[in-house]
């Protein structure tokens, strides 16, 4: 039996949140133009995550982890942005900032081992 990939999990299970949250900012806070773009950019890390596994090389591994982190920047750009213009209460931006970290901090370890163990 194939072991878990703890991050493929958590980007999946944080695509979803972002997709509930994006519905909620729309439907609840009448805010459309960001919750596009945090559900562009939330959805996005999962996507590349998952897409590394068909590498063609542990370069291509890299640069597709490493665009799932840029998209994990942005997504904590969108947060903050709705955070600092009192769009999100603390606790939601607390709930998903940790999360999103945790997904920084995977991705972060996994590109740099990446790179070490060419």
């Amino acid at each position: 039996m194939k072991e878990p990939n703890t991050i493929r999990i958590k980007s999946r299970h944080f695509a979803i949140r972002i997709v509930k949250f994006a519905q909620y900012l729309r439907n609840n806070k009448k805010e459309v133009v960001i919750s596009n773009q945090i559900l562009r950019s939330g959805t996005s890390i999962g996507a590349n995550i998952y897409e590394s596994r068909n590498a063609q090389s542990k370069e291509d591994f890299v640069h597709k982890l490493s665009i799932a982190l840029k998209e994990a920047d942005e997504t904590e750009y969108w947060l903050d942005v709705l955070f600092g213009s009192e769009v999100i209460t603390k606790e939601e931006y607390d709930s998903l900032f940790g999360d999103l970290d945790e997904l920084i901090s995977l991705l972060t370890s996994i590109i740099k081992s990446s790179k070490t163990n060419k």
